[in-house]
């Protein structure tokens, strides 16, 4: 199968998935998936469970209001620069579908993205990453870092850190270490850890990763020197495990590590052994396969051999829920729009009013089978996240158990670090912020 996906890359083809509907009336979904490669352990898992549930949504419930999804693969590698080369070959979309969104699934490949997508009209979708202050649709029409902000996490992760210490007056002094995936992903909650550090009087102190990570000695032996009380990992892919071995191997505590969204699944923790008990991620998706989807799913997909899933017992593992989500979010936007422009396939204007306008609340989480699983969320044209909360979670060396409630971000210190953010992208730009209450109907 890798020798045939790099065959379809080099020859610029795509690889069509074998549920893939081939019809007028479908909404045609591009993928740039990342099956192969440094990160190909997380996207295994992450795209089984986004093409499970489209699967379940065309195959059980004959699509959304009768329109199927036609959703086609493309094998990336995670390189941001294959992303946008997919971006081009698709954004006029495929079959008499138009793009209706575009699924990034890479902090990198949205930054390379936000222009171009802005000029095209065609909202990026990259739930739990993005560029953080495209929350701001004022200035980021097309652009939905949907759910769980970079700086989001990190108000969440100091916020638990301080319950841990009894109190955000038990901050001042401590110190503080971000070990990041030096990229676009990792540096991207730097600005907010600054805010918090000068806010509550901890020392913030930045060590960088070059990727993929795989030799992090260095990086430890400054942690064993600086003496950190808490180290917020913000990796991916291989570089997750590599640092829970190595810290273990500099002796600092598995339990003072809070990995963040991207750091916190079982691919992350079950190739660090015996190291990674006791680490701790935030979880804005939740492991565990006992949600009500699940065994929708179960029943019409996995018993039925019809499943991406590769190995069954990883069903309901972290990343397989984080596809779940992804999709459902996806459904509910496309749902949302039908039911404003009629049940057919969306353009990206269209598809954008109904991101804008995605409200799910926990009648619908229940309804849908997400409930416990996914966060209320509700997105408006000045609020392109509209979630903002996570639990987190402890790995076992079996599994990862819940340890908190949803615990919310920091809101007063998110919006007004965006409002500065995107005023200093609008001005940099040029570009006006929109009033979304003088905005016509895309209809």
């Amino acid at each position: 199968m890798k020798h045939l996906i790099l065959a379809a890359l080099l020859a610029g083809t795509s690889l069509v998935t074998p549920t893939a509907i081939q019809a007028e009336t479908a909404q045609y979904i591009p993928l740039p998936t990342y099956r192969t490669g440094p990160y190909a352990s997380s996207g295994e898992l992450w795209w089984a469970g986004l093409l499970d549930y489209f699967r379940y949504v065309n195959e059980v419930e004959g699509g959304i209001d009768g329109v199927k999804l036609n959703y086609e693969e493309f094998e990336t590698e995670w390189s941001p620069d294959r992303t946008v080369e997919v971006y081009e070959r698709v954004k006029n979309g495929k079959d008499g579908s138009p793009l209706a969104f575009f699924f990034t699934h890479g902090t990198p490949a949205t930054h390379a993205l936000l222009e171009k997508a802005a000029a095209d009209r065609i909202p990026l979708i990259d739930p739990a990453g993005g560029k953080t202050e495209s929350i701001d649709g004022t200035v980021f029409p097309y652009a939905f870092p949907l759910l769980f902000s970079y700086y989001s996490q990190a108000t969440t992760g100091i916020a638990y850190i301080a319950q841990k210490e009894g109190g955000y007056d038990r901050l001042r002094g401590k110190k503080i270490a971000t070990l990041y995936h030096d990229s676009a992903y990792g540096r991207e909650t730097q600005a907010a850890v600054a805010k918090l550090a000068e806010k509550y009087g901890f020392e913030n102190i930045q060590i960088p990763v070059a990727d993929p990570g795989n030799e992090q000695s260095p990086q430890w032996r400054q942690i064993r020197e600086l003496r950190p009380d808490w180290v917020f990992l913000r990796t991916w892919g291989v570089s997750t495990p590599v640092a829970i071995k190595t810290a273990a191997r500099f002796g600092f505590p598995a339990d003072h590590i809070i990995g963040d969204v991207w750091a916190g699944s079982e691919s992350d923790v079950i190739p660090a052994g015996k190291a990674a008990v006791g680490y701790q991620a935030l979880a804005p998706y939740p492991g565990g396969s006992d949600f009500e989807i699940h065994r929708r799913i179960k029943a019409a997909i996995l018993d039925k051999g019809k499943s991406d899933l590769r190995d069954p017992k990883l069903f309901g593992a972290v990343n397989y829920n984080i596809g779940l989500v992804n999709g459902a979010l996806a459904v509910e936007a496309l749902r949302t729009g039908y039911a404003r422009f009629g049940a057919r396939p969306l353009n990206g204007e269209e598809a954008r009013w109904a991101f804008e306008h995605l409200t799910i609340d926990p009648a619908r989480l229940k309804e849908i089978g997400f409930n416990g699983l996914l966060q209320p969320i509700s997105i408006t044209p000045t609020d392109h996240e509209g979630g903002g909360a996570a639990r987190i979670q402890q790995w076992d060396g079996a599994k990862w158990v819940l340890q908190t409630d949803w615990i919310k971000a920091d809101t007063d210190l998110v919006k007004a670090l965006v409002a500065e953010k995107s005023a200093a992208y609008a001005k940099e730009h040029k570009i006006t912020p929109r009033n979304p209450a003088a905005e016509t109907d895309p209809s």
